[in-house]
């Protein structure tokens, strides 16, 4: 069994798995991620699942569909980000509808929405980032992933995901709000771990009206179904099944509708692992193939912007935050996370905020 430092959620825990028939497993910790998400794998007999443990309290509210832009604003991070804060019932139904169009999200076995429990199918341990770091060829992998991409694309998503139970979660427009939000946390946290002092006023709005065309397209473009966390480290190989089904997906419960460059941008420019420039091309000429009727001009100016965007959230909000509370392991992926930022800014129309960040991040800041 697993140790705890909280007796009382240790005990919900073993309630729920001893009402859900799942009372005689053996516990292996998992641990968890940057996340307040921890996991565990079940064993019984030659049978495995995964147990998913999401504490409701540690995280800030969800978004109302209907909230205004200020409302989301003084709900907190993940009303204004529309982040579904580890909700139990936004992994059940989007699982669901990743189920019905032929992908492989894990089956849930059994959940508690209100507690934040469930028993998932384990797919196994092929991540992608573990089978490329043994040496696995990564072409095949990284276009099965795009392949997953295309045929999410194929359709508009729904307005709400639905699954057995009565269990709803509404697919919210991943729009200029929260593109600027996430954004802006570069703001907030990097000059307090690079030691810089606060950017000043006119910096700040010299930022804001440089994001802002970014932002506005990345809502226009809206059409989607988006993963939002795309990457090597959940998604998992699974050989033995056939065509995208091959590729085994995680973490996806804070999906939105978004603009269809956002997930490639999160696996070909992977803050975890290097991705080739030659990698990253080859997989966007197999996506833009694959949907001759997008202009592949204005597509990959998207898509370099919108990395951009996500470049300077990923540094700010995921890298320096958690670095400054205590987990450094987090400074080792910093360096290349700049390198796919000022790969972006060479973009022509990203020239602007090439010449921001030459004005107010010195180079020896960026690590």
């Amino acid at each position: 069994m697993s140790s705890d430092r909280e007796p009382a959620r240790e005990t919900a825990r073993a309630a729920f798995l001893t009402a859900q028939g799942f009372g005689d497993v053996r516990r292996e910790s998992l641990g968890g991620d940057a996340s307040t998400r921890s996991y565990e794998r079940l064993h019984r007999g030659d049978q495995s699942f995964i147990f998913m443990d999401q504490p409701p309290a540690l995280e800030s509210s969800v978004c109302p569909p209907d909230a205004s832009d200020a409302e989301r604003l003084a709900s907190g991070y993940n009303a204004a980000a529309r982040l579904a804060a580890g909700s139990v019932a936004a992994f059940v139904a989007t699982a669901a509808y990743l189920r019905d169009r032929g992908l492989s999200a894990p089956r849930i076995f059994a959940h508690d929405i209100a507690a934040g429990l469930a028993v998932l199918e384990d797919l196994g341990d092929g991540l992608y980032a573990t089978l490329i770091a043994e040496g696995q060829d990564e072409t095949p992998l990284y276009e099965a992933a795009v392949d997953v991409q295309i045929a999410l694309h194929s359709a508009a998503p729904p307005q709400v995901l639905t699954a057995e139970g009565g269990v709803s979660w509404p697919l919210l427009t991943y729009d200029a709000l929260a593109l600027k939000v996430a954004t802006d946390t570069f703001l907030e946290w990097w000059p307090k771990f690079a030691g810089l002092p606060d950017f000043s006023d006119a910096a700040v709005a010299g930022w804001d009206a440089l994001w802002a065309p970014v932002w506005v397209r990345g809502e226009a473009g809206a059409s989607v179904f988006t993963h939002r966390d795309y990457h090597a480290q959940n998604l998992i190989w699974l050989p033995s099944r056939d065509g995208v089904a091959r590729v085994g997906l995680l973490d996806f419960q804070d999906a939105l509708r978004a603009h269809p460059a956002w997930d490639l941008t999160h696996l070909l420019q992977d803050a975890r692992r290097d991705v080739s420039p030659a990698l990253e091309q080859a997989m966007l000429d197999r996506y833009l193939a694959a949907r001759p009727a997008l202009d592949r001009e204005a597509f990959i100016a998207d898509y370099r912007a919108l990395a951009a965007s996500n470049a300077a959230r990923i540094l700010g909000r995921v890298f320096a935050r958690q670095a400054l509370a205590g987990r450094p392991q987090y400074e080792a992926f910093m360096p290349r996370t700049w390198r796919y930022l000022e790969r972006n800014l060479e973009s022509p129309a990203l020239a602007g905020l090439k010449t921001w960040f030459d004005a107010n991040v010195p180079a020896e800041a960026r690590r």
